[in-house]
């Protein structure tokens, strides 16, 4: 391995040429370091755990009101003129009560 001139190009097999001068020194760059992610802190809303208290009593109030459309109309729907009027469709009203307490039980926590 010989040694390099003042102006000599090296031949070491790298994709760059790199001009090597006698004396000549490079000032090394500083190291950039990226100061750690921290996002902003802010007050937040206290974490609520359940439903609200009224839920569950409206819950089981639709089941049962469903449940007691349907056993009216099964007992006395001929002698009542709203359920006279409905006819069958007492059944779906009843179902629909039920349906909808059914509905809120899946958001009770």
């Amino acid at each position: 391995m010989g040694t390099l001139g003042p102006h000599a190009v090296s031949t070491a097999p790298s994709p760059y040429r790199v001009v090597v001068t006698k004396g000549a020194t490079v000032p090394e760059s500083r190291i950039r370091r990226k100061k750690n992610f921290t996002p902003e802190t802010r007050a937040s809303e206290p974490v609520r755990f359940g439903s609200a208290s009224w839920w569950a009593p409206l819950m089981v109030g639709f089941f049962v009101l469903g449940l007691l459309w349907i056993v009216v109309y099964y007992i006395a729907g001929a002698d009542l003129p709203v359920m006279k009027t409905l006819g069958w469709w007492n059944i779906v009203v009843g179902f629909g009560f039920i349906g909808a307490g059914f509905a809120m039980s899946t958001r009770w926590t």
